[in-house]
């Protein structure tokens, strides 16, 4: 496994950008911003790029259609605009929305467009006549992002009101809401299997649902400020995110970890995206800069210690140009023999899965599977999954916990029990006796709930200290607007 590595720099936008999707054929980057503009980057040397003029607004969100044929774009001008990606730029608009819209996304078949919208609804549309089929109105704010499926059924929203809907695109109908109590959604995102979501959250968190189990089943906690962007691997074994801490982090999710923090943009990272065959991202920011990176850890290769910062170039065109950005590794799994390739993926299997797997898993994405279960007197479930070390509080190990809290008063045998079940992973040695070995799982759970303490108390300070500098940077806000 190689680190990712940034290869090109993009810079003509005039603010931030807002929203990014590569071409099909991964030779084009489309990218929108606060400035109005889309702008079309080509990934030859010597190719100019294209700026697309037409939105009256601010462009929220832009997304390549899977022909490549066409990009529409979301604009807070309450339009939506189909472009033909060529040098003429020329394009489409409709009346969408009675308020900006926030997101578009085709359906994976390209004959349908979706928009959701600041006015708290969510319309589709017909690609080829541009013509309105239905609409969502069960959100009661902003909808800040919704999604098609991967097989096109069903589609997931996000919105200011806390919750996560999924919807049934052939009955309309809201299938399930997610509750987010501590915080709202800026984006959402499917897996490339179909049966789970990724979104992240307002609180710095990232959080993975079993749509079909209707419960979260991975929780992140390693950015300090707000997600404004993820997204999934095709392979669907790691996940992308951009938050305003200026970092972009990816996280296995087969291992529970986060494994890379890169730091590339002077401000909030605002938008990622992988190309169609992963072998590329980008990242777009407040800086109103699009980087290109070679993604590099999808290779197959065995885990190792390591914490990696790195400088490297990048290029610009036929120009190579320094840039001090840096790249984190943060893979941690002492003693453990085994190969990446043995993982089985995040598709339900029908076959049980044997013990090899689920030693080399440490987390089963869909059943929530481990090694332990205890169980105490609640009806919430805490799953503590291995992510590395995630905090740079001074504790040296290589094991860590990200704890999440899941509510599973029915429990797999269809019984209904109030308990809170702790699910641990614990690595064994195979030459050590089971007395020792209960000995040595009792101490590693005792040491892994004193770090979860010592966590949570580092995350609410910092929580805190960001709350109080947003707040002074408001009221000083209205103190110069007042004067003005």
């Amino acid at each position: 496994m190689e680190d990712p590595k940034l290869e090109k720099h993009f810079k003509s936008h005039r603010s931030t950008v807002t929203s990014l999707s590569f071409s099909p054929n991964s030779k084009q980057l489309v990218s929108g911003s606060l400035d109005s503009c889309l702008f079309l980057w080509p990934f030859k040397p010597q190719v100019r790029a294209y700026r697309f003029v037409g939105h009256n607004d601010a462009v929220h969100s832009v997304c390549f259609s899977p022909s490549g044929h066409l990009i529409a774009s979301g604009s807070k001008d309450k339009k939506v605009r189909l472009w033909i990606p060529s040098v003429k730029g020329e394009s489409t608009v409709f009346k969408a929305h009675t308020a900006a819209v926030r997101c578009v996304d085709f359906s994976n078949d390209g004959q349908s467009l979706l928009s959701s919208s600041e006015d708290k609804t969510i319309k589709i549309w017909t690609v080829h006549r541009q013509k309105f089929q239905f609409s969502l109105n069960q959100h009661s704010n902003w909808v800040r992002c919704a999604k098609f499926s991967p097989d096109g059924r069903l589609i997931v929203s996000c919105s200011d009101d806390k919750t996560v809907k999924i919807w049934d695109r052939n009955t309309n109908e809201c299938m399930h809401t997610f509750y987010e109590p501590h915080g709202f959604l800026n984006d959402v995102a499917f897996h490339p299997s179909g049966t789970c979501i990724g979104g992240g959250c307002t609180d710095a968190s990232v959080k993975i649902w079993d749509i079909r189990t209707r419960k979260l089943i991975q929780h992140y906690a390693n950015h300090v400020a707000s997600v404004n962007s993820v997204t999934f691997h095709p392979n669907g074994n790691f996940l992308l995110t951009a938050s305003n801490d200026a970092t972009l982090k990816i996280f296995d999710l087969l291992e529970g970890r986060l494994i890379y923090t890169l730091h590339g943009h002077q401000g909030p990272a605002t938008s990622v995206a992988f190309s169609k065959q992963g072998d590329y991202f980008a990242s777009g920011g407040q800086d109103q800069q699009v980087l290109v990176w070679k993604t590099n850890f999808d290779t197959t290769a065995p885990f190792v210690d390591s914490t990696n910062t790195a400088s490297n170039k990048y290029t610009t065109g036929s120009d190579v140009t320094t840039n001090d950005y840096s790249t984190t590794s943060r893979l941690s799994s002492a003693n453990i023999q085994q190969n990446k390739s043995q993982i089985a993926s995040l598709r339900e299997k029908s076959n049980p899965e044997t013990s090899d797997e689920r030693r080399a898993r440490k987390i089963d994405m869909f059943n929530g599977k481990s090694t332990i279960r205890t169980f105490d007197n609640d009806d919430d479930r805490l799953e503590i999954t291995n992510i590395g070390p995630a905090y740079e509080n001074g504790i040296a190990r290589s094991n860590s916990a990200s704890a999440c809290l899941i509510n599973s008063a029915t429990m797999a045998n269809g019984t209904s029990r109030t308990n809170n079940r702790a699910t641990y992973d614990i690595e064994t040695n195979a030459q050590q006796t089971y007395a020792p070995q209960l000995t040595n799982t009792l101490e590693h759970i005792v040491q892994q709930l004193d770090i979860l303490t010592k966590t949570v108390a580092i995350l609410e300070t910092r929580l805190t200290m960001t709350e109080s500098k947003l707040q002074q940077i408001n009221d000083q806000g209205q103190e110069n607007r007042k004067k003005t």
